[in-house]
């Protein structure tokens, strides 16, 4: 069992959900990825999502695309990306840690050194946005055959044929994007939600995280309710984007530790 099925056991034994942030590597510069990660740990996270920079992040909204252009600025690609991951794992060999990204910097590396590199790293699971379920067999061989999870999307719009194929590959846990649109969209319909939940339930047997429109406590407490996971992106870059540097790793664990706390009160 690896880290990320072991996570959810513990968790599910505990009757809690689990909080899964987003940053992107990188952002606000390289130096700050690795006390970030930290932080978020402090601040009650379960798995860390960890974004590879790239320049035409499509299905990502103005928030994380600038997080993007703010890593690139500092040369960050995929070997750093990984480099940072080795020097959370020096501290911290329990907590997950997903790579979430695009297809083409882990082609130039080509597959198999990608998953051997990766593995070396510490890295636990990949969510490639642009690599569509029903062509990816090779892909998610690899990563298997490195014990590492393929993380995949699903979302409002997705059809069954793409749910069943999802629940043949998907291992660790499945993103449902919440929302029809890109990354930082709101009017999270929580009934909808609920509705779509239980369909993909059904289909699929490992642990649906939610993400998109989640932007405080109240949100990720209401979202813990219904799904296995909270997965909060855009509202922590913006933290990161707006802190002063002398209170960036505070004001992102206060916003991160009050998700936490509004998400175990669900349980009470």
């Amino acid at each position: 069992m690896n880290r990320i099925a072991q996570t959810f056991a513990v968790l599910q034994s505990n009757r809690k959900k689990a909080l899964i942030p987003f940053i992107t590597a990188g952002d606000p510069g390289p130096a700050n990825t690795v006390d970030l990660m930290h932080c978020l740990v402090e601040a009650g996270s379960d798995i860390i999502e960890l974004g590879v920079p790239f320049s035409d992040p499509m299905a990502d909204g103005p928030t994380i695309q600038r997080s993007s252009e703010r890593a690139l600025k500092h040369q960050v690609g995929i070997n750093s990306v990984l480099t940072m991951v080795s020097d959370f794992r020096k501290k911290n060999a329990q907590t997950p840690v997903v790579l979430m990204g695009y297809a083409n910097p882990i082609e130039a590396m080509g597959y198999e050194h990608f998953a051997a590199r990766a593995k070396e790293a510490g890295v636990d699971g990949v969510l490639t946005v642009d690599y569509p379920p029903e062509e990816c067999e090779e892909w998610v061989r690899c990563l298997q055959q490195h014990d590492m999870d393929a993380i995949f999307l699903l979302s409002p719009t997705s059809a069954q044929s793409r749910v069943a194929r999802v629940a043949e590959l998907a291992k660790g846990y499945i993103y449902y994007v919440s929302l029809k649109g890109v990354t930082g969209a709101s009017h999270l319909d929580l009934k909808e939600v609920e509705s779509r939940l239980a369909e993909l339930r059904a289909a699929v047997s490992i642990p649906i995280g939610v993400g998109f429109g989640i932007r405080d406590g109240a949100m990720a407490g209401a979202v813990a309710k219904l799904a296995d996971a909270v997965v909060v992106g855009s509202r922590i870059i913006e933290e990161i984007e707006h802190s002063p540097q002398n209170e960036l790793l505070n004001n992102v664990r206060n916003l991160v530790a009050d998700m936490r706390k509004a998400i175990d009160k669900q349980g009470d």
